[in-house]
């Protein structure tokens, strides 16, 4: 049997941490067993449900490279198959049709909530034969109810093991409201076994719904899936993760610059253990690893400090070509200048990114980061002109010109520049930090930055000696 899965979002908000890990679980179950991934949009609340949401669930899977199989259904498409499935469980005798007034069920609810839990059936059962069906001709609004049998509902989970509830606690479930419109259970088990899902993954908040579920299943005589409830996400403080906790939606982790490829990472370790310590695997190692034997039973802690750790490991592993071209998206006003830097000295380009890249969170902090070397000039940070500068302002003029003299005619790569400075250290018979510490200030206007030399380098000879001179003026300025 061919394995057939199925995520099914409601469109009525952003593709949450949530929702990501659900379809993430069920596309590796379809990918590894050479299956099938199934979208559907649970767009059946009207009011609620948006194109506009539709299309932002759609991007969040595909930034995840979470693709799906045969393009996504609608729920709302079947909703004449919905009612047909009613109607079915209505002539086979496993449902009745209800004509209590919702307003009198709400108040016996409230004064007697056992006895509001078969009020319903034994109104139904209580009328004379035939005359249910005389008042839904006439027109007389009723809801449709599932008449749920004697005895227990018992499956075995995938996640939890056998799992039972007994049928005495399960209300007479709606199938179909009196305006006509099929209720979430009914809806599901149709759309389930009409896509011919073979399994169903979802979150543990939805056990309650799945005994309702079987039991529709079983009276229309269908085959059941397979059923596996995943742990929920929680907080920090242990509770569900929610907005309170911060960034939910998926598309928030893309905006502070999280990789694709760590958010699969992370979500698939959310309740899903590889069987080994290992926590930095490939989307190749999960699809081959992954099993529901191995998700766990009890809820995990989404902890940002793991995401962001996370993320610099799959950072530092990028091939350069598909770095370098997240890098360009985020440069902004600095990619017309960083595009040609690129097409006129690659090689320069990418050792920039490779200097820059193990000091880096994100690709847009990587960004940030490589404008500095994109900028026409540099800002001089209060802090270092204090520290190195303005000691012995004279003496710092003196150094940043015997460097431009130390640098003119070598070649410019990272070994000679070095040779060249250590060289004019020796000569002036001073450290060689007394020469690099103003320089490096002069160049990136910071304290602190990667390697001078390396940083020489990747400026190039025209902006190093363009910022030395800048250094220069702002030093000779400070002294007049």
């Amino acid at each position: 049997m061919s394995v057939r899965v199925r995520f099914a979002p409601s469109p009525t908000g952003f593709l949450h941490v949530g929702g990501a890990r659900t379809a993430l679980y069920n596309w590796l179950l379809a990918r590894r067993e050479k299956g099938a991934f199934l979208l559907r949009i649970e767009d059946t609340d009207r009011d609620r449900s948006s194109l506009e949401m539709v299309q932002a669930i759609l991007d969040g899977l595909s930034w995840l490279g979470i693709d799906w199989d045969e393009e996504p259904v609608l729920q709302s498409a079947g909703i004449e198959r919905h009612r047909a499935d009613a109607v079915q469980l209505l002539e086979r005798g496993f449902a009745y049709r209800d004509f209590t007034d919702p307003e009198e069920l709400r108040r016996l609810r409230e004064e007697d909530p056992a006895r509001a839990l078969v009020y319903p059936r034994s109104q139904a059962d209580s009328l004379p034969i035939g005359e249910a069906e005389e008042r839904a001709r006439a027109d007389v609004p009723h809801a449709v109810r599932f008449r749920v049998p004697p005895g227990e509902t018992v499956w075995e989970d995938s996640v939890h093991g056998v799992t039972r509830f007994r049928n005495e606690d399960i209300e007479d479930l709606v199938l179909l409201r009196s305006d006509g419109t099929p209720t979430y259970n009914l809806a599901v088990a149709s759309d389930d076994a009409d896509m011919g899902i073979t399994h169903v993954i979802r979150g543990d908040d939805h056990v309650s719904n799945t005994p309702k579920q079987i039991l529709i299943h079983r009276m229309l005589g269908r085959a059941l899936p397979v059923f596996a409830h995943v742990p929920m996400i929680l907080g920090p403080d242990g509770k569900r993760l929610s907005k309170r906790h911060g960034a939910t939606a998926i598309s928030e982790y893309r905006e502070q610059g999280i990789l694709p490829d760590a958010m699969v990472n992370f979500l698939a370790l959310l309740g899903w253990s590889p069987g080994t310590d290992e926590e930095i695997l490939s989307r190749a190692e999960l699809v081959s690893r992954f099993s529901l034997e191995r998700v766990l039973k009890k809820g995990s802690i989404f902890d940002t400090t793991k995401l962001e750790w996370l993320n610099r490991q799959h950072l530092a592993r990028l091939p350069m070509e598909s770095l370098a071209d997240m890098v360009l998206g985020e440069l902004g006003e600095h990619r017309p200048r960083a595009e040609a830097w690129q097409a006129e000295d690659s090689a320069r380009f990418h050792a920039a990114i490779e200097l820059q890249r193990p000091r880096s969170a994100s690709v847009r902090d990587l960004a940030r980061q490589l404008s500095v070397y994109l900028a026409e000039g540099v800002t001089f940070d209060p802090a270092a002109v204090a520290k190195y500068w303005e000691k012995s302002p004279g003496v710092v003029v003196g150094q940043l010109q015997a460097v431009r003299e130390a640098l003119e005619g070598i070649p410019w790569n990272a070994a000679s520049i070095e040779e060249a400075l250590r060289g004019l250290a020796e000569t002036q018979g001073v450290a060689a930090g007394a020469i690099i510490h103003p320089l490096r200030v002069a160049l990136t206007g910071q304290g602190v930055s990667p390697g001078i030399f390396e940083v020489l380098f990747v400026l190039g000879r025209e902006r190093a000696f363009s910022r030395i001179e800048a250094a220069l003026q702002a030093l000779r300025s400070r002294a007049g």
